[in-house]
């Protein structure tokens, strides 16, 4: 019994020696596979259709490295920029004549004060639409062409009105007619509009 137990221990003892021999060689043959393929060749096809780490099927590195980038963004245009200058211009020309109502209504008599701080508090809002106009078209954000052309259209009856106040009020109103004018002419223009990715009727019809 004792040779028999014996003999057992010494073939369990030899396959497993066996097994670990055939494990060795297999690492060692998938090592020299490895670097027989060495770093230029295409790696195989991963689980999930891709060819390589991050790329897709049918694309190596090499052209992934090669491929354009076609989403670069075009230059924003000057006139774009100067529409978004004056509507910030005209946005702080606001907050400003409404922080000095307000220091005029608090400083002033308690009869005026009420109708000062309301209309420093309504200048002041009425300041917002100018300057996130003038946000959305830096962003080049297609809704910001709106709140500016209505900030400019509301800005020409005020010009007017100063424009027939006295004499100091009419350089005010010179300036404010200009400024509003010139913005209209920038917000309206072919590039301004196409760098808002605005499109006109006829240009959505030929798309279709």
């Amino acid at each position: 019994m004792r040779d028999t137990w014996g003999v057992r221990v010494v073939l369990r003892a030899r396959a497993v020696q066996g097994r670990m021999c055939k494990v060795g060689a297999t690492v060692s043959l998938c090592r020299v596979a490895a670097l027989c393929a060495g770093p230029g060749r295409v790696r195989p096809q991963a689980a999930g259709g891709s060819v390589g780490a991050g790329y897709p099927s049918g694309v190596s590195a090499e052209q992934n490295r090669t491929a354009p980038d076609d989403t670069t963004a075009e230059p924003r245009p000057g006139r774009l920029t100067a529409a978004a200058a004056l509507a910030a211009l005209e946005g702080a020309a606001l907050a400003v004549g409404g922080a000095a109502m307000l220091v005029t209504g608090f400083g002033g008599d308690a009869a005026d004060r009420q109708g000062a701080v309301t209309g420093g508090v309504t200048l002041i809002v009425l300041a917002l639409l100018p300057l996130l106009a003038a946000r959305g078209l830096l962003l080049r954000r297609g809704w910001s062409r709106g709140p500016a052309v209505i900030t400019q259209i509301l800005a020409l009856p005020v010009a007017y009105n100063l424009l027939q106040a006295d004499s100091v009020a009419i350089p005010a109103g010179i300036a404010l007619a200009v400024v509003a004018v010139t913005a209209l002419v920038l917000l309206v223009n072919p590039a301004t509009t196409r760098a808002l990715g605005i499109r006109g009727p006829g240009e959505a019809q030929d798309r279709k």
